[in-house]
């Protein structure tokens, strides 16, 4: 099936680091596009995959699973470790998912995590109803493009596939059961006002994971597509500077007691 025009892939050769981008469900690489260019911009190799059933048809993704969505963006992942001697990852809301099943599944193989508004799990009671609902009817009204700046849209589906939705629940369990086993160092931007994921979730993450150096920055100024919206410059700088001090550090690992601090800003 043919790509949705501002759908496509993004790829860029560059210096030895390399860098995961993965968007989020029923969007396409277009919401992360700024921030991968931005990322290529500052010397990186970036790897902005296209996942399946994605950027298409909401219905065409209705025959997906979250396991080739994984599958896509761990083979990104898996070329970058060929061609450059460090690898991080990033992700926006379900891509967040998917960059922590990464850092689960290859350890020291992810240098770090840059995760902007991750959904690790959906607080909904209408998702009880959901395995019956699929059954009557294959979508429900879509949940893209909440971003604050005015005149700006992103490439997401207008109907929310039901299948689809079920497999990523899938997805958000398995990633939440294995949170502990992430180390990698992280940084966490999160909104303040976020429509589609709750705060619970970027909480879960914070609280679940292991990792001892650790940035929490609330984004005061975007809604849940952040990267398309009035703290994009924020997320690409703080990104490339986190990238830039995780590089530069011979160990990885900080003082316990200065973990307690961790750097978070805009914390409430």
């Amino acid at each position: 099936m043919p790509v949705l025009p501002g759908a496509e892939p993004f790829s860029a050769d560059a210096g030895d680091v390399g860098v995961v981008v993965c968007h989020g469900f029923t969007g396409s690489p277009q919401s992360m596009r700024p921030w991968a260019e931005a990322l290529a911009g500052a010397g990186h190799t970036v790897r902005l995959p296209l996942l399946p059933g994605h950027g298409t048809s909401w219905q065409e993704m209705n025959s997906t699973t979250w396991r080739q969505w994984y599958d896509a963006v761990d083979r990104a992942f898996a070329e970058l470790r060929g061609r450059c001697s460090t690898v991080f990852v990033t992700g926006l809301s379900m891509g967040g998912a998917l960059a922590l099943r990464l850092a689960e599944q290859h350890g020291d193989e992810v240098a770090g995590l840059v995760l902007v508004n991750p959904c690790v799990h959906i607080r909904d009671r209408r998702l009880r109803a959901l395995p019956v609902l699929r059954k009557v009817t294959p979508s429900q009204p879509g949940i893209g493009s909440d971003i604050k700046k005015a005149g700006v849209a992103e490439l997401a589906y207008d109907r929310l596939p039901l299948h689809a939705l079920a497999s990523s629940l899938q997805l958000y369990a398995d990633v939440s059961a294995n949170l502990s086993r992430v180390d990698q160092p992280l940084l966490l931007l999160h909104s303040a006002v976020d429509h589609v994921v709750a705060p619970s979730s970027s909480a879960a993450v914070l609280a679940g994971v292991s990792s001892r150096d650790v940035t929490e920055i609330v984004l005061e100024d975007s809604y849940h597509v952040a990267t398309l919206d009035n703290d994009a410059e924020r997320i690409e700088k703080e990104s490339i500077a986190f990238i830039a001090r995780i590089t530069a550090e011979p160990e990885r690992a900080v003082p316990a007691g200065d973990a307690a601090a961790g750097s978070a800003e805009g914390a409430p």
